[in-house]
Protein backbone atom coordinates (compact mmCIF):
# COMPACT_ATOMS: atom_id res chain seq x y z
CA UNK A 1 0.00 0.00 0.00
CA UNK A 2 1.53 2.91 -0.96
CA UNK A 3 2.09 5.80 1.66
CA UNK A 4 -0.13 8.50 1.02
CA UNK A 5 -2.79 5.81 0.33
CA UNK A 6 -2.38 4.59 3.76
CA UNK A 7 -2.34 8.61 5.06
CA UNK A 8 -5.68 9.12 3.34
CA UNK A 9 -7.63 6.39 4.54
CA UNK A 10 -5.50 6.91 8.01
CA UNK A 11 -8.04 10.26 8.07
CA UNK A 12 -11.00 8.84 5.97
CA UNK A 13 -12.58 6.68 8.76
CA UNK A 14 -16.02 6.64 7.43
CA UNK A 15 -14.91 5.27 4.48
CA UNK A 16 -13.89 2.02 5.73
CA UNK A 17 -17.38 1.37 7.74
CA UNK A 18 -18.85 -1.73 5.88
CA UNK A 19 -22.07 -1.45 3.97
CA UNK A 20 -24.49 -2.05 6.24
CA UNK A 21 -23.28 0.72 8.40
CA UNK A 22 -22.73 3.24 5.53
CA UNK A 23 -26.37 2.19 4.39
CA UNK A 24 -28.63 3.57 6.90
CA UNK A 25 -26.18 6.93 7.37
CA UNK A 26 -26.70 7.42 3.93
CA UNK A 27 -30.32 6.93 4.21
CA UNK A 28 -31.07 9.94 6.50
CA UNK A 29 -29.97 12.04 3.83
CA UNK A 30 -32.16 13.14 0.73
CA UNK A 31 -31.96 10.93 -2.00
CA UNK A 32 -30.35 14.27 -4.37
CA UNK A 33 -27.74 14.61 -1.24
CA UNK A 34 -27.24 10.92 -1.15
CA UNK A 35 -26.00 10.89 -4.94
CA UNK A 36 -23.47 13.64 -3.96
CA UNK A 37 -21.41 11.42 -2.44
CA UNK A 38 -20.50 9.58 -5.84
CA UNK A 39 -18.01 12.68 -6.29
CA UNK A 40 -16.10 11.74 -3.41
CA UNK A 41 -13.76 9.43 -4.47
CA UNK A 42 -14.10 5.74 -6.47
CA UNK A 43 -14.61 3.80 -3.33
CA UNK A 44 -17.94 6.09 -3.13
CA UNK A 45 -18.96 6.14 -6.26
CA UNK A 46 -21.49 3.81 -5.90
CA UNK A 47 -22.49 3.03 -2.27
CA UNK A 48 -25.63 5.85 -2.49
CA UNK A 49 -27.19 2.92 -5.56
CA UNK A 50 -27.73 0.34 -2.47
CA UNK A 51 -29.80 2.52 -0.07
CA UNK A 52 -33.01 1.18 0.24
CA UNK A 53 -35.53 4.69 0.22
CA UNK A 54 -35.72 6.95 -2.73
CA UNK A 55 -37.54 10.53 -2.60
CA UNK A 56 -37.55 12.51 -6.13
CA UNK A 57 -38.98 15.71 -7.85
CA UNK A 58 -39.34 15.35 -11.43
CA UNK A 59 -39.61 18.89 -13.05
CA UNK A 60 -39.60 18.84 -17.02
CA UNK A 61 -36.77 21.10 -18.05
CA UNK A 62 -37.42 23.81 -21.06
CA UNK A 63 -35.38 25.62 -23.02
CA UNK A 64 -35.91 28.72 -21.74
CA UNK A 65 -33.16 30.04 -19.45
CA UNK A 66 -34.30 30.34 -15.88
CA UNK A 67 -32.37 32.91 -13.38
CA UNK A 68 -32.12 30.71 -10.31
CA UNK A 69 -30.04 28.27 -11.99
CA UNK A 70 -29.08 26.53 -8.60
CA UNK A 71 -32.54 26.01 -8.14
CA UNK A 72 -33.09 24.26 -10.85
CA UNK A 73 -30.10 21.97 -10.27
CA UNK A 74 -31.96 20.66 -7.34
CA UNK A 75 -34.44 19.06 -9.24
CA UNK A 76 -34.21 16.04 -11.64
CA UNK A 77 -36.39 15.21 -14.78
CA UNK A 78 -37.47 11.98 -16.37
CA UNK A 79 -34.28 11.23 -18.17
CA UNK A 80 -32.25 11.45 -15.82
CA UNK A 81 -34.19 9.36 -13.36
CA UNK A 82 -34.25 6.65 -15.87
CA UNK A 83 -30.64 6.90 -15.48
CA UNK A 84 -30.41 6.42 -11.60
CA UNK A 85 -32.66 3.50 -11.98
CA UNK A 86 -29.98 1.83 -13.98
CA UNK A 87 -27.98 2.11 -11.22
CA UNK A 88 -29.84 1.01 -8.50
CA UNK A 89 -29.03 -2.64 -6.73
CA UNK A 90 -31.02 -4.32 -4.50
CA UNK A 91 -34.78 -4.02 -3.25
CA UNK A 92 -36.49 -0.26 -2.80
CA UNK A 93 -38.42 0.11 0.72
CA UNK A 94 -39.98 2.73 -0.27
CA UNK A 95 -40.02 5.01 -4.13
CA UNK A 96 -41.37 8.85 -4.18
CA UNK A 97 -42.16 10.51 -7.23
CA UNK A 98 -43.43 13.63 -7.49
CA UNK A 99 -43.79 15.36 -10.77
CA UNK A 100 -44.40 18.83 -11.90
CA UNK A 101 -44.97 20.93 -15.39
CA UNK A 102 -45.40 17.51 -17.07
CA UNK A 103 -48.27 17.78 -20.00
CA UNK A 104 -47.52 15.98 -22.66
CA UNK A 105 -47.73 12.69 -24.41
CA UNK A 106 -44.33 12.28 -24.67
CA UNK A 107 -43.60 12.81 -21.02
CA UNK A 108 -46.47 9.48 -19.97
CA UNK A 109 -44.19 7.47 -22.71
CA UNK A 110 -40.86 8.05 -21.04
CA UNK A 111 -43.15 7.55 -17.42
CA UNK A 112 -44.04 4.41 -17.96
CA UNK A 113 -40.64 3.11 -19.42
CA UNK A 114 -39.69 4.02 -16.05
CA UNK A 115 -42.38 2.14 -14.21
CA UNK A 116 -41.75 -0.60 -16.67
CA UNK A 117 -38.10 -0.58 -15.52
CA UNK A 118 -39.34 -1.20 -12.45
CA UNK A 119 -41.64 -3.96 -12.57
CA UNK A 120 -39.01 -6.15 -14.63
CA UNK A 121 -35.63 -5.05 -12.41
CA UNK A 122 -36.39 -4.01 -8.82
CA UNK A 123 -38.56 -5.68 -6.05
CA UNK A 124 -40.40 -2.37 -4.74
CA UNK A 125 -42.14 -2.58 -1.78
CA UNK A 126 -43.95 0.90 -0.99
CA UNK A 127 -44.69 3.32 -3.66
CA UNK A 128 -45.74 6.83 -3.94
CA UNK A 129 -46.53 8.59 -6.92
CA UNK A 130 -47.79 12.46 -7.27
CA UNK A 131 -49.01 13.82 -10.23
CA UNK A 132 -50.98 16.88 -9.13
CA UNK A 133 -48.47 19.02 -9.93
CA UNK A 134 -49.22 18.04 -13.58
CA UNK A 135 -52.25 17.07 -15.88
CA UNK A 136 -53.80 13.50 -14.67
CA UNK A 137 -51.56 11.06 -16.23
CA UNK A 138 -53.40 7.77 -16.98
CA UNK A 139 -51.60 5.32 -14.42
CA UNK A 140 -49.14 2.99 -16.49
CA UNK A 141 -50.42 -0.59 -16.40
CA UNK A 142 -47.11 -1.79 -15.43
CA UNK A 143 -47.49 -0.54 -12.04
CA UNK A 144 -49.81 -3.34 -11.35
CA UNK A 145 -47.25 -5.79 -12.16
CA UNK A 146 -45.30 -4.63 -8.91
CA UNK A 147 -46.07 -7.55 -7.16
CA UNK A 148 -43.77 -7.22 -4.20
CA UNK A 149 -45.96 -3.74 -3.01
CA UNK A 150 -46.76 -3.77 0.55
CA UNK A 151 -47.98 0.08 0.23
CA UNK A 152 -49.75 2.00 -2.99
CA UNK A 153 -50.39 5.79 -3.09
CA UNK A 154 -51.32 7.47 -5.93
CA UNK A 155 -52.17 11.21 -6.66
CA UNK A 156 -54.35 12.44 -9.48
CA UNK A 157 -54.35 9.89 -11.81
CA UNK A 158 -56.89 7.88 -14.18
CA UNK A 159 -57.11 4.57 -13.19
CA UNK A 160 -57.57 1.94 -15.54
CA UNK A 161 -56.37 -2.02 -14.75
CA UNK A 162 -54.76 -3.99 -17.25
CA UNK A 163 -57.12 -6.84 -18.99
CA UNK A 164 -55.16 -9.42 -17.16
CA UNK A 165 -54.69 -8.57 -13.68
CA UNK A 166 -53.82 -11.03 -10.74
CA UNK A 167 -53.88 -8.64 -8.39
CA UNK A 168 -51.65 -7.27 -5.28
CA UNK A 169 -51.27 -10.35 -2.95
CA UNK A 170 -48.95 -8.43 -0.29
CA UNK A 171 -50.79 -4.87 -0.42
CA UNK A 172 -51.66 -3.60 3.22
CA UNK A 173 -52.40 -0.16 1.80
CA UNK A 174 -53.96 1.61 -0.42
CA UNK A 175 -54.70 5.51 -1.06
CA UNK A 176 -56.03 6.73 -3.79
CA UNK A 177 -56.59 10.78 -3.94
CA UNK A 178 -58.17 13.29 -6.46
CA UNK A 179 -57.91 10.73 -9.32
CA UNK A 180 -60.64 8.97 -11.70
CA UNK A 181 -61.80 5.64 -11.59
CA UNK A 182 -65.06 4.17 -12.29
CA UNK A 183 -66.65 2.27 -9.40
CA UNK A 184 -66.53 -1.21 -11.25
CA UNK A 185 -62.79 -0.89 -11.66
CA UNK A 186 -62.16 0.36 -7.84
CA UNK A 187 -64.17 -2.85 -6.57
CA UNK A 188 -62.32 -4.89 -8.99
CA UNK A 189 -59.13 -3.48 -7.85
CA UNK A 190 -59.90 -4.02 -4.11
CA UNK A 191 -61.55 -7.15 -4.47
CA UNK A 192 -58.16 -8.35 -5.71
CA UNK A 193 -56.31 -6.99 -2.89
CA UNK A 194 -56.83 -10.11 -0.35
CA UNK A 195 -54.82 -8.33 2.90
CA UNK A 196 -56.26 -4.93 2.72
CA UNK A 197 -55.80 -3.22 5.97
CA UNK A 198 -55.91 0.29 5.32
CA UNK A 199 -57.59 2.44 2.53
CA UNK A 200 -58.24 6.04 1.89
CA UNK A 201 -60.53 6.84 -0.45
CA UNK A 202 -60.63 10.63 -1.91
CA UNK A 203 -61.68 10.34 -6.00
CA UNK A 204 -62.52 13.28 -7.14
CA UNK A 205 -64.81 11.83 -10.43
CA UNK A 206 -66.68 8.75 -10.30
CA UNK A 207 -68.93 7.64 -13.42
CA UNK A 208 -70.98 5.64 -11.95
CA UNK A 209 -72.59 4.77 -8.40
CA UNK A 210 -71.48 1.85 -5.90
CA UNK A 211 -73.11 1.24 -2.62
CA UNK A 212 -71.49 0.99 0.28
CA UNK A 213 -72.50 -2.97 0.57
CA UNK A 214 -70.83 -3.53 -2.79
CA UNK A 215 -67.65 -1.40 -1.56
CA UNK A 216 -67.50 -3.29 2.04
CA UNK A 217 -67.81 -7.16 0.51
CA UNK A 218 -64.41 -6.04 -1.13
CA UNK A 219 -63.09 -4.87 2.49
CA UNK A 220 -63.55 -8.63 4.61
CA UNK A 221 -59.94 -7.60 6.45
CA UNK A 222 -60.23 -3.38 6.82
CA UNK A 223 -58.36 -1.75 9.66
CA UNK A 224 -58.26 1.58 8.71
CA UNK A 225 -60.77 3.13 6.32
CA UNK A 226 -60.87 6.99 5.45
CA UNK A 227 -63.46 8.07 3.05
CA UNK A 228 -64.63 11.81 2.57
CA UNK A 229 -68.06 12.05 1.48
CA UNK A 230 -68.45 15.06 -0.17
CA UNK A 231 -66.36 14.36 -3.21
CA UNK A 232 -67.81 10.53 -3.19
CA UNK A 233 -71.09 10.72 -3.68
CA UNK A 234 -70.88 8.02 -6.40
CA UNK A 235 -70.80 5.84 -2.63
CA UNK A 236 -74.20 5.56 -1.92
CA UNK A 237 -76.45 3.73 0.76
CA UNK A 238 -77.97 0.90 -0.07
CA UNK A 239 -82.23 -0.01 -0.03
CA UNK A 240 -81.78 -0.93 3.74
CA UNK A 241 -78.81 0.93 5.24
CA UNK A 242 -79.14 -0.20 8.48
CA UNK A 243 -78.08 -3.64 7.72
CA UNK A 244 -74.45 -4.78 5.80
CA UNK A 245 -73.79 -7.87 4.58
CA UNK A 246 -70.32 -8.46 6.83
CA UNK A 247 -69.64 -7.38 10.09
CA UNK A 248 -66.40 -5.21 10.15
CA UNK A 249 -64.92 -6.78 13.08
CA UNK A 250 -61.16 -5.83 12.17
CA UNK A 251 -62.02 -1.97 11.88
CA UNK A 252 -60.70 0.15 14.40
CA UNK A 253 -60.01 3.33 12.97
CA UNK A 254 -62.75 5.44 10.91
CA UNK A 255 -62.25 8.76 9.08
CA UNK A 256 -64.81 10.69 7.16
CA UNK A 257 -63.59 13.93 5.75
CA UNK A 258 -66.43 16.42 4.82
CA UNK A 259 -69.14 15.09 7.23
CA UNK A 260 -72.37 16.69 8.09
CA UNK A 261 -74.76 16.36 10.77
CA UNK A 262 -77.80 18.12 8.92
CA UNK A 263 -77.47 16.18 5.62
CA UNK A 264 -79.16 12.75 6.29
CA UNK A 265 -77.43 10.65 3.70
CA UNK A 266 -74.06 11.40 5.59
CA UNK A 267 -74.94 11.42 9.04
CA UNK A 268 -76.65 7.46 8.08
CA UNK A 269 -73.89 7.18 6.29
CA UNK A 270 -71.81 7.63 9.81
CA UNK A 271 -74.39 5.47 11.76
CA UNK A 272 -73.95 2.88 9.66
CA UNK A 273 -70.29 2.33 9.61
CA UNK A 274 -70.49 2.55 13.42
CA UNK A 275 -73.40 0.18 13.91
CA UNK A 276 -71.71 -2.27 12.25
CA UNK A 277 -67.87 -1.72 13.21
CA UNK A 278 -68.18 -3.50 17.24
CA UNK A 279 -64.33 -3.00 17.45
CA UNK A 280 -63.86 0.04 16.15
CA UNK A 281 -61.11 2.46 18.62
CA UNK A 282 -61.00 5.83 17.32
CA UNK A 283 -63.46 7.77 14.98
CA UNK A 284 -61.84 11.27 13.41
CA UNK A 285 -64.16 13.38 11.55
CA UNK A 286 -63.48 16.30 9.41
CA UNK A 287 -66.86 18.27 9.41
CA UNK A 288 -67.86 20.10 6.38
CA UNK A 289 -67.03 24.17 6.50
CA UNK A 290 -70.59 24.53 5.97
CA UNK A 291 -73.76 22.33 6.69
CA UNK A 292 -77.28 23.73 5.76
CA UNK A 293 -80.47 22.18 6.55
CA UNK A 294 -82.62 20.80 9.26
CA UNK A 295 -83.08 17.48 9.08
CA UNK A 296 -84.18 15.14 12.00
CA UNK A 297 -80.52 13.31 13.44
CA UNK A 298 -80.93 9.70 12.99
CA UNK A 299 -78.98 8.66 16.01
CA UNK A 300 -81.72 9.10 17.90
CA UNK A 301 -84.09 6.59 15.93
CA UNK A 302 -84.49 2.83 17.49
CA UNK A 303 -82.42 1.40 14.67
CA UNK A 304 -79.48 2.97 16.34
CA UNK A 305 -80.39 2.40 19.86
CA UNK A 306 -78.64 -0.99 20.28
CA UNK A 307 -75.12 0.16 19.43
CA UNK A 308 -72.37 -0.66 21.84
CA UNK A 309 -68.81 0.16 20.88
CA UNK A 310 -66.66 -1.76 23.50
CA UNK A 311 -63.73 -0.64 22.36
CA UNK A 312 -63.29 3.17 21.37
CA UNK A 313 -60.76 4.78 23.20
CA UNK A 314 -61.12 8.42 21.01
CA UNK A 315 -63.43 10.78 19.12
CA UNK A 316 -62.13 13.81 17.58
CA UNK A 317 -64.07 16.07 15.93
CA UNK A 318 -62.92 19.24 13.47
CA UNK A 319 -64.76 22.03 12.55
CA UNK A 320 -67.51 21.44 15.41
CA UNK A 321 -70.35 24.34 14.76
CA UNK A 322 -73.49 22.32 14.92
CA UNK A 323 -76.58 21.36 17.61
CA UNK A 324 -76.49 18.38 15.76
CA UNK A 325 -72.70 17.50 16.49
CA UNK A 326 -73.90 17.78 20.42
CA UNK A 327 -76.29 15.27 19.91
CA UNK A 328 -74.02 12.98 17.81
CA UNK A 329 -71.10 13.73 20.82
CA UNK A 330 -73.65 12.48 23.72
CA UNK A 331 -75.15 9.44 21.74
CA UNK A 332 -71.33 8.26 21.90
CA UNK A 333 -70.93 8.72 25.43
CA UNK A 334 -73.46 6.50 26.44
CA UNK A 335 -72.26 3.73 24.54
CA UNK A 336 -68.69 3.95 24.78
CA UNK A 337 -67.68 2.22 28.22
CA UNK A 338 -63.67 2.90 27.46
CA UNK A 339 -64.01 5.86 25.93
CA UNK A 340 -60.73 8.20 27.50
CA UNK A 341 -60.28 11.16 25.13
CA UNK A 342 -62.79 13.13 23.31
CA UNK A 343 -60.91 16.46 21.16
CA UNK A 344 -63.04 19.07 19.76
CA UNK A 345 -61.89 21.78 17.67
CA UNK A 346 -64.61 24.40 16.79
CA UNK A 347 -65.02 26.90 14.04
CA UNK A 348 -64.93 29.60 16.40
CA UNK A 349 -68.06 30.16 18.29
CA UNK A 350 -68.24 27.22 20.49
CA UNK A 351 -66.22 27.81 23.69
CA UNK A 352 -65.50 25.95 27.15
CA UNK A 353 -67.54 28.80 28.63
CA UNK A 354 -70.69 28.21 26.82
CA UNK A 355 -73.63 26.97 27.71
CA UNK A 356 -73.57 23.85 25.00
CA UNK A 357 -70.13 22.96 26.36
CA UNK A 358 -71.51 22.68 29.67
CA UNK A 359 -74.38 20.69 28.32
CA UNK A 360 -71.49 18.69 27.11
CA UNK A 361 -69.52 17.99 29.93
CA UNK A 362 -72.41 17.49 32.21
CA UNK A 363 -73.94 14.76 30.17
CA UNK A 364 -74.45 11.13 30.76
CA UNK A 365 -71.69 8.73 29.88
CA UNK A 366 -70.67 5.13 30.13
CA UNK A 367 -67.04 6.01 30.96
CA UNK A 368 -66.14 7.56 34.09
CA UNK A 369 -62.53 8.40 32.34
CA UNK A 370 -63.23 10.23 29.56
CA UNK A 371 -61.53 13.44 29.66
CA UNK A 372 -62.64 16.71 27.19
CA UNK A 373 -59.98 18.59 25.10
CA UNK A 374 -61.80 21.87 23.38
CA UNK A 375 -60.35 23.99 21.63
CA UNK A 376 -61.30 27.22 19.21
Amino acid sequence: MKPEYAERMALDRISTLPQPILEPVLSLLSTEEAARTSILSKEWRYRWTTIPNLEFTLRKRTSELTSDVESEMKYMDMHDLHQVLLLRHGPIHELTLSMEGYWEDDDLFEFEQIILHLSRNHIVRELVLDASESLWYKLPISVFALHHLMELHLRSFTIELPSIFNGFGSLVRLDLNDGEISTQTLRHLLSNCPTLKSLHLYIGHSDDKCTINELLKCLPVIEELSISIDVCEWLVLDSDPHELPISLIHLKFLSLERMSFVEGSRSAFLLVLIKCSPNLERIHLNMAWRSEGHEEYPAVKDEYSNVWLEHLKKLYICFFSHSHGMEFVKFILVRSPKLKKVSIHTSGYLYRGSINVNTLLGAPRASPAVKFKINE
